[in-house]
C-alpha cells in the first residue's frame, strides 16, 4: 500500500513538471491591471481629441490622425514593456527561467492571430476603412488569447472569448467601437489582472 501510494506521489509530481515545462505559469497579474488602465487613459485622450472639437468625422484624414495613431504606439510599448518587465521579475522571484518550451509555444501562438489581425487591420485603414478597425483590434487579439490558452492559464481562455464577443459586437455598432476598445483593453483587463493577482499573486507574497 504505502509503495502504491509513493509511486502515486511520484507521478503526480512528474505530471506537475511536465505541465510546468510545457505551460508558461508566472504571467503578472499587475501588468494585466497597468494594461487596463493605460488603454483606459488612452481611449479617453483619444475621445478628447477626435469630439471635443470641430473634427470631421471622417477623422483619419484631419490632423488629428497622427495624433491618435501616437496615442495607440505609446499605450502599446508601455503595455508591452510593463508585460515584460513585471513578468520577468515574477519568474526570478520564483527562481525559475523565464525562457522555456513554455514560454515559446505560448509565443507562437499568441504572434500567429495578433501578426495576423495587425496585417489585415493595415489594409483595412489603407482602402479607408475605419469603421471596424476596433471589432477587428478585439477580435484577433481574442483569437490570439484563445490559442495561447492551453500554454498558460486557462483564464486567458476566457479573457479571448470576452474579447471576441465584445468585437463582434463592435462590428455590429461600429460608431460605438472606441467604447468597446475601452471595454475589451481597459475594463477587462484591469478584472482579469485583479483576478490573478489574487488568484496567484496575493497569497504567495511573503509576510513583513
Amino acid at each position: 500500500m504505502e509503495n502504491s501510494e509513493k509511486y502515486l506521489s511520484e507521478i503526480k509530481e512528474i505530471r506537475k513538471m511536465m505541465e510546468e515545462s510545457s505551460r508558461f505559469l508566472s504571467l503578472s497579474g499587475l501588468s494585466g491591471i497597468l494594461v487596463g488602465i493605460y488603454a483606459m487613459f488612452g481611449a479617453a485622450l483619444t475621445y478628447y481629441l477626435v469630439y471635443s472639437g470641430n473634427v470631421d468625422s471622417n477623422f483619419f484624414y484631419n490632423p488629428v490622425a497622427p495624433k491618435v495613431a501616437l496615442i495607440a504606439f505609446i499605450v502599446l510599448v508601455l503595455s508591452l514593456a510593463t508585460v515584460i518587465i513585471l513578468t520577468i521579475r515574477r519568474v526570478r522571484k520564483a527562481g525559475k527561467k523565464f525562457w522555456n518550451p513554455g514560454t515559446r509555444l505560448m509565443l507562437i501562438n499568441l504572434a500567429l492571430p495578433l501578426v495576423s489581425g495587425g496585417i489585415f487591420i493595415m489594409v483595412l485603414t489603407s482602402d479607408g476603412i475605419y469603421g471596424i478597425v476596433a471589432a477587428a483590434c478585439l477580435i484577433f487579439y481574442g483569437l490570439a488569447l484563445t490559442t495561447a490558452a492551453k500554454f498558460t492559464r486557462q483564464e486567458i481562455f476566457y479573457l479571448g472569448i470576452f474579447q471576441i464577443v465584445l468585437g463582434i459586437i463592435a462590428a455590429l455598432l461600429p460608431s460605438l467601437g472606441l467604447l468597446f476598445w475601452a471595454l475589451g483593453f481597459g475594463v477587462l483587463h484591469i478584472i482579469y489582472g485583479i483576478l490573478m493577482y489574487y488568484r496567484y499573486e496575493y497569497n504567495k507574497a511573503p509576510k513583513s
